[in-house]
């Protein structure tokens, strides 16, 4: 049995690893605020957020695929809870039993794998009796093929067939078991035979001619002979108790993975409440291609601002379509990194395919997300500040492909204007050469100007917007960069507001 709510033909991987730039985006990015939202404390739901989320895809038929099941979920989020809980439940079942424990013995593994399946068996009624009552309301692809499985394979002559099979394995009259002579007489091929079927005539079972048998008995103190008598005993159920414990296994990890993958969509479904709860509108973003140029969006926030300050926050919109590069530049403490934030987390969930933090959002997928943000002074003072930006360049350099998407944050302002600007120009040009979408938050106005004087096609300027009596909307605009970022601005308001 496979779940396949996170891909139509493959299991979800929860071991896979984290890209080698996952510190560097949970940092930049503030993902931590994220995750916890998803998780509300729970360590396993947090895993799995941070997995999914930062496990990019690129494939928007996949994308597609849990977004209509996300809808589902949202449309039936008490149905797909109750799922949820039914494999929590077989986890927590298994770890308070003893199953595997003594699993050098045969009949410990065959006691404790009847005691499991047991569990098991009475969860997947619930699932099956789920599917039954609800399957109807639910319309995705996913979803539908899930539900189709269970009413499958979890059919009346299935449920009959394995309570028939547990309750024959317990054994209540004994254990027939053949077996032949090897060399030195020693017992070999030791064989779990079907027991007579006691529901036959009793009158044949009487005058029926049967096999010559030979009897004996232990006495009942002879240890001995009743530890060997019971290694006879667990040599002839040797097979049917790991075909059990294989059975088991197999149950478990149906659980497991539709745990796993359910996980995700319960954690979307705990931010959507929270959302919800703020006000703050979401959308399911349309993905396109990794070679087109989309990229507008409407309403667009920093969901983890939002997250942090507990309410409603200005939003943003803008149409880079065609568009490589995106400078944004403008008044200090205007909500340019906030904006760029909102760019980097709104692209991690679509291309994971939840909702994102927007009214409406279109942008084509990314081989893969980078983050160039300005770091800290080095307190070890190993490198100056530059030394440490360009090394931070050229990891990044050394893994991106073309079609991914860099986010420059204050980049390359550790040094003079003109030194500063010739860095990030030539490597701005030299990223765009590959087929990289860039978005850069600069104070560098020899930079930012001689790129606009260009007049690229390619290329659109945003601007943090100031109002005429120095206040921030916290608004990002169409509009040239301009000389200066106003930090007279902060400078009066922090140390010349009256008292």
């Amino acid at each position: 049995m496979k779940a396949f709510l996170m891909y139509r033909d493959r299991d979800f991987d929860p071991e896979q690893t984290l890209p080698p730039n996952a510190e560097a985006l949970m940092q930049d990015l503030e993902l931590n605020t994220l995750f916890s939202a998803m998780a509300l404390e729970d360590d396993f739901l947090s895993e799995v957020a941070k997995k999914v989320v930062l496990a990019s895809l690129n494939n928007p038929d996949t994308i597609r695929y849990r977004q209509d099941i996300l809808k589902d979920c949202l449309k039936n989020s008490s149905v797909v809870r109750d799922i949820y809980d039914i494999a929590v439940e077989s986890s927590e079942s298994k770890k308070k039993s003893y199953y595997g424990i003594f699993n050098r013995y045969p009949g410990a593994i065959l006691h404790g794998s009847i005691e499991i399946l047991h569990i098991f068996v009475a969860l997947l009624r619930k699932l099956k009796n789920i599917a039954d009552e609800h399957a109807d309301k639910f319309e995705s692809e996913g979803f539908a093929a899930f539900f189709s499985m269970l009413k499958k394979e979890l059919d009346a002559e299935y449920f009959a067939r394995v309570q028939h099979h547990l309750k024959e394995l317990k054994f209540r009259n004994g254990v027939l078991i053949s077996a032949e002579l090897g060399k030195g007489n020693k017992g070999i091929n030791y064989k779990l035979r079907k027991p007579q079927d006691n529901k036959s005539r009793w009158l044949n079972r009487i005058f029926s001619r049967k096999p010559p048998a030979y009897t004996f008995r232990i006495a009942e103190r002879d240890e001995n002979g009743a530890r060997a008598l019971s290694d006879l005993r667990d040599r002839g159920i040797n097979l049917v108790a790991n075909a059990l414990a294989q059975s088991v296994d197999h149950i478990d990890n149906f659980f497991n993975m539709l745990r796993t993958e359910l996980a995700f969509y319960i954690g979307s479904l705990n931010l959507h409440e929270q959302l919800s709860g703020m006000g703050e509108p979401v959308s399911f973003p349309v993905p396109a291609a990794l070679k087109e140029r989309r990229h507008s969006l409407k309403g667009l926030y920093d969901i983890c601002l939002s997250l942090t300050i507990k309410h409603k926050i200005v939003s943003n919109g803008v149409n880079a379509d065609n568009k490589d590069l995106v400078i944004i530049t403008g008044t200090n403490q205007g909500g340019k990194s906030t904006f760029l934030r909102s760019i980097g987390i709104t692209q991690l969930m679509m291309q994971c395919g939840m909702f994102v933090s927007a009214e409406y959002f279109c942008a084509n997928l990314c081989n893969g997300l980078y983050t160039h943000y300005g770091r800290e002074e080095d307190v070890t003072m190993k490198s100056g500040k530059l030394d440490e930006e360009l090394s931070r360049m050229s990891d990044i350099v050394d893994r991106i492909t073309p079609d991914s998407m860099v986010l420059f944050n204050e980049s390359f302002a550790a040094t003079n204007e003109r030194e500063g600007s010739e860095i990030a120009g030539q490597i701005i040009n030299a990223l765009m050469e590959e087929g990289i979408k860039i978005f850069f938050v600069t104070h560098l106005y020899e930079f930012a100007s001689g790129l606009y004087g260009k007049k690229m096609k390619n290329a659109i300027f945003l601007r943090a917007e100031r109002l005429t009596n120095g206040e921030r909307s916290f608004k990002i605009i169409k509009g040239e960069p301009l000389q200066t970022s106003y930090g007279e601005d902060v400078y009066n308001k922090i140390f010349l507001t009256d008292n």
